[in-house]
């Protein structure tokens, strides 16, 4: 098996990172030779894509707000073999990038994250708390075992890249790529990696609670349309028991005299249990429609050529 002649790629979401980029971009410049670094400006309001040209990079522009928009554009537009992803903040280490390229190489990988290591003054105590309530929430859903879901520091071969179908346009990005590799279970691996405070001036663009709930949704979206049978089944679950638990005082009353006196209590019940079924019933159809995508979604995944390595 040999390696074949290879590129790697930089790609940079940026939104209004005029103090920093141009540093993330000699940085990493220096880390990887013959490294090409394109950013995809996602409609800033100061001088981003002037100072990261001057820098050496090439400038792309996304006119739809978001960084799932940027992310979409650069995997769309940018061709290579290795694709390293970064914020465009200075707030990720160049240093430890050849460990993150040299596992991707050498374990045959599709994905490698780093896993941020931080000071408790990086990043906000919500912003910290929110990081380990999705990971627990992404663990219940897909039996995930990542550490840190939201780490922009990534990097990824040509097959991900073009196998992934990037529907969310938000910070919810980093949750669709961890879910698209669980879902097709490809090869993935966590390394730590050191991260920084921003620099003075240089402000964070994640709103708490607004992105924190997007988030969410994006999340029991995925949980929905990737395990379906144990989403509806959940719902079937909570109507049975609560049909359950309504009925049984009619039970006990008509066991004792023969009739049913709350009768509007009885339909209720009736109609839940109805809903169960039909939830169930859902669920167990998309069970069989998911299988079918994921063969499809499999087979792409496969037909790409993986680009480190060929017999």
């Amino acid at each position: 098996m040999t390696a074949k002649q290879q590129t790697i790629a930089l790609i940079v979401p940026c939104y209004n990172e005029e103090l920093t980029i141009k540093k993330v971009i000699e940085d990493f410049k220096k880390a990887v030779p013959n490294l090409l670094v394109v950013i995809c400006d996602n409609n800033s309001t100061d001088r981003t894509t002037e100072v990261a040209r001057k820098a050496g990079a090439l400038v792309l522009h996304e006119p739809t707000k978001g960084k799932g928009s940027a992310v979409r554009r650069l995997f769309r537009e940018v061709q290579a073999t290795i694709y390293i992803m970064v914020d465009g903040d200075d707030t990720y280490n160049p240093k430890e990038v050849q460990a993150m390229i040299s596992a991707l190489q050498t374990e045959q990988l599709d994905m490698v994250i780093g896993v941020r290591q931080a000071p408790k003054s990086a990043y906000p105590v919500n912003h910290n708390w929110g990081n380990h309530l999705f990971n627990w929430i992404l663990r219940f859903f897909f039996n995930s075992q990542f550490k840190d879901i939201f780490s922009g520091y990534r990097v990824f071969s040509h097959r991900f890249v073009k196998s992934f179908p990037a529907m969310t346009s938000g910070f919810d990005i980093e949750t669709e790529l961890s879910v698209h590799a669980l879902d097709l279970n490809l090869p993935v691996k966590e390394i730590n990696t050191s991260y920084q405070t921003r620099p003075e001036g240089s402000v964070s663009k994640l709103k708490t609670w607004s992105d924190g709930f997007l988030i969410l949704r994006r999340m029991i979206f995925l949980f929905k349309e990737l395990r379906p049978f144990l989403f509806f089944g959940i719902i079937s679950f909570f109507l049975t028991s609560v049909a359950f638990f309504l009925s049984l005082p009619l039970v006990f009353t008509y066991i004792e005299t023969g009739l049913v006196p709350r009768l509007p209590t009885a339909l209720l019940c009736s109609s839940l249990m109805i809903l169960s079924f039909l939830s169930l019933t859902c669920g167990v159809i998309l069970e069989s429609i998911k299988y079918s995508r994921r063969e499809m979604k499999r087979l792409h995944y496969l037909y790409l050529s993986s680009l480190n390595f060929r017999l």
